[in-house]
């Protein structure tokens, strides 16, 4: 009789401890947008989310409000951020590796240490953001709107920069070796103890620069 109470009471138990473990790990969601790798959320408003330290590998946030958002520490491998909107995110150490940020913008970001190795992002403006020690090697930033920004330490190696507007960017220390920054705008740029080895800058505006490549 024992053993048959104990198998009940397993029975019911059983199921409601189930569904409180689903609901703990569940992923969390926002406005219809489920915040996990791999997920199509395009357009979705997620206006000051906080998806800090969360897998969104290869998710679809093409043309997404994101403004605001803190996103921290999350993995962002191979995501479509194609066209959205991330102006005052904070992404510190963010993986971005072969992440598609084409055309979107990026006003007054905290970029701080962001993972963007092979970063497509041509037309992109991240103006006034600060991307110091940021990694977008091999990146393709054609057409970029990098205005005020602080790329300082930051590294771009052999990354593609042609018609680039770096107007009154900050690149002090920054890695600049194989950049290819043809017609692009330096004007009022920080170029102090930036590393240029075999980098081009063919009819690159450098007017009031500092420690550009003039003579280049």
């Amino acid at each position: 009789m024992k053993t048959i109470i104990k198998v009940a009471m397993l029975s019911f138990i059983a199921p409601v401890f189930a569904a409180d473990y689903q609901a703990a790990y569940a992923p969390p969601e926002l406005n219809g947008c489920v915040l996990e790798k791999y997920s199509v959320c395009q357009g979705a408003d997620l206006r000051g989310a906080d998806m800090s330290n969360i897998n969104l590998r290869g998710v679809d946030f093409s043309g997404a409000d994101l403004t605001g958002a803190n996103l921290n520490h999350a993995n962002l491998r191979g995501a479509n951020l194609k066209g959205a909107t991330l102006n005052r995110v904070t992404a510190y150490r963010t993986g971005l590796y072969r992440a598609d940020l084409r055309g979107a913008t990026i006003h007054d970001a905290q970029l701080q240490g962001a993972q963007g190795e092979y970063l497509f992002a041509q037309g992109a403006d991240f103006s006034g953001s600060d991307m110091t020690g940021a990694n977008f090697n091999f990146s393709k930033l054609s057409g970029a709107t990098l205005k005020n920004v602080d790329l300082s330490f930051a590294s771009l190696e052999i990354a593609w920069l042609p018609k680039a507007d770096l107007e009154g960017a900050t690149l002090f220390g920054a890695n600049l070796q194989e950049v290819k920054l043809d017609y692009g705008n330096l004007n009022k740029a920080d170029m102090r103890n930036t590393r240029i080895h075999y980098g081009t800058f063919v009819d690159t505006y450098m007017d009031d620069c500092k420690n550009c490549p003039v003579d280049w």
